[in-house]
């Protein structure tokens, strides 16, 4: 089984990964041998964690996360589901100009 999960960083930002073994990456992660991200973010705490069938969906979900806005991000991780389509539009004040 394969995990995505997201951890919360000392100062506040959010690293979204994914891994077959979460004991052992989380370990990795607390001791500054998981990705530059997180060393320099120490320490870490789990804020989220899903699982999945094999590490190539965890792979994709992971990507498709880390694609998300924080907002979008502490839906998720608040579990308000509900929230996350209206989450996925761009606001008014957001848009650009079209062209």
């Amino acid at each position: 089984m394969a995990h995505v999960y997201i951890l919360e960083c000392a100062d506040g930002s959010f690293y979204t990964g994914s891994t077959l073994d979460l004991e052992a990456r989380l370990w990795q992660h607390q001791r500054g041998l998981g990705a530059n991200f997180t060393r320099a973010r120490l320490p870490v705490s789990v804020a989220f964690v899903e699982w999945t069938d094999d590490i190539e969906a965890a792979f994709h979900r992971e990507k498709q996360i880390q694609g998300w806005s924080r907002a979008k991000k502490i839906a998720l991780i608040e579990g308000r589901h509900h929230e996350l389509p209206a989450l996925s539009r761009p606001s008014a004040s957001s848009e650009g100009p079209r062209g």
